[in-house]
């Protein structure tokens, strides 16, 4: 095969599928993570718990996407990419464009209309990355996919940079649910410049079975596939669900003052955009995409080892070894294409959608072990022992599972 120019690259890396699927993840991570970051503050406002309730509303927000991943995977292999980034889109800007009028909510039963609304709000986010992920992979070159789903990461990822920004200069937290609906919005009308996958559109009307999830588990080959695609990804949302989102509960066993979760995201968040636009070079240069996954996966549980167990005494060391656990588990946009190019074309955005929603769906059950644990042992151990288990099962299933790069996608199961 001809060697592309470096021109016809660039033009391929920055196409409109690309551009539009990195602003759509951008929105999607801004509002996925800003519950995170004004959690406190918004559930103060409203006279609620921050800790009790808001471990409560986050739960919903996952299961949210765990169900939202299902049925937008189903929906995308069934109907097409594109009707999943308009569809999951509208839901979760009209769901956060509620979430800003929760002040002027009737008081009564006020916990369950803001949790009704984030998994609300979770079913839609469910959507964007698979179905951005499956079009980029679809539509540029098997030479170039790794690079280009990095840029789409890499990009949209910074979305939970601006949310922490927005938070602090919106003077509200419901304006910052505002402002992100409103994006969605505006993004919706962009969308329509953008062509469905010709790889979908070759399978489009054949006499094939489309969207099966119950397909996942009815193979052993293909279950243990799957799995292994989930594993792999774990440790990301532990380093962000727990070691992050609940960093405030780090500070009085580390010795620190205080904590702002908010801002702990945040600094991930820069981690993770720098990581996941480097991940694809990296996977580009070793020719693997696993070997990329694995050396990052190493670098990351270094930085989790110091950061609980090395002195880690002042608000500004946290926030450094965010940014390191970040950087660590920016193989983010790998692991998600990594999932993409192990299924055929006929459920690959069903796998695509769900293998990341069920690691974020996994989250309630990493954030019980911890809370199960604290009343053992001591806040930094049970975190501890939560990643051991994580981590142990995302290194296995990265070096067993089979290598992608440069896989033909046209095919189906």
């Amino acid at each position: 095969m001809q060697e592309l120019s470096m021109s016809s690259k660039l033009k391929y890396i920055f196409s409109i599928p690309v551009i539009i699927s990195a602003l759509g993840y951008f929105v999607d991570i801004y509002d996925l993570l800003l519950f995170g970051i004004v959690r406190i503050p918004s559930l103060k406002a409203l006279g609620l718990n921050p800790d009790a309730d808001g471990t409560f509303i986050l739960n919903c927000q996952m299961v949210g996407l765990l169900i939202g991943g299902v049925f937008w995977g189903i929906f995308g292999d069934k109907k097409g990419r594109l009707s999943v980034l308009f569809g999951s889109i509208l839901v979760y800007s009209l769901a956060n464009i509620a979430c800003g009028f929760l002040p002027y909510f009737p008081k009564e039963h006020l916990l369950y209309q803001y949790a009704g609304l984030r998994f609300i709000a979770g079913i839609g986010l469910a959507g964007e990355l698979g179905a951005g992920i499956t079009l980029v992979s679809e539509s540029l070159p098997k030479s170039l996919r790794a690079i280009g789903t990095s840029v789409v990461a890499g990009f949209g990822l910074m979305g939970a940079v601006v949310a922490q920004l927005t938070v602090e200069l919106a003077g509200g937290w419901n304006i910052s649910y505002i402002i992100g609906g409103i994006m969605g919005i505006m993004l919706l009308v962009l969308r329509i410049s953008v062509s469905e996958s010709g790889i979908y559109k070759n399978i489009e009307h054949k006499n094939v079975s489309k969207g099966n999830f119950l397909s996942f588990f009815t193979n052993k080959d293909r279950l243990t596939r799957y799995l292994k695609c989930i594993a792999v990804g774990l440790p990301t949302w532990y380093c962000i669900g727990i070691l992050a989102v609940l960093a405030n509960q780090f500070a009085p066993e580390l010795g620190i003052k205080e904590i702002n979760p908010g801002k702990a995201i945040m600094w991930a968040y820069v981690g993770i955009s720098v990581g996941d636009l480097l991940s694809g070079f990296i996977s580009h240069a070793l020719k693997s995409r696993k070997m990329a996954i694995f050396y990052m996966l190493i670098f990351t549980l270094i930085g989790v080892a110091i950061m609980l167990f090395g002195n880690t005494n002042t608000e500004t060391k946290y926030y450094l070894f965010c940014v390191w656990l970040g950087f660590g588990t920016g193989y983010w946009a790998m692991f998600v294409t990594l999932a993409a190019e192990q299924f055929g074309t006929n459920i690959r955005n069903t796998a695509t959608t769900t293998v990341p929603n069920m690691v974020r769906g996994l989250v309630p059950v990493m954030i019980f072990a911890f809370d199960s644990l604290k009343g053992h042992f001591p806040v930094v151990e049970s975190a501890a022992i939560v990643g051991v288990v994580v981590f142990g099962l995302a290194f296995y299933s990265s070096l067993t599972i089979s290598e992608t790069h440069d896989k033909d996608l046209e095919f189906t199961e």
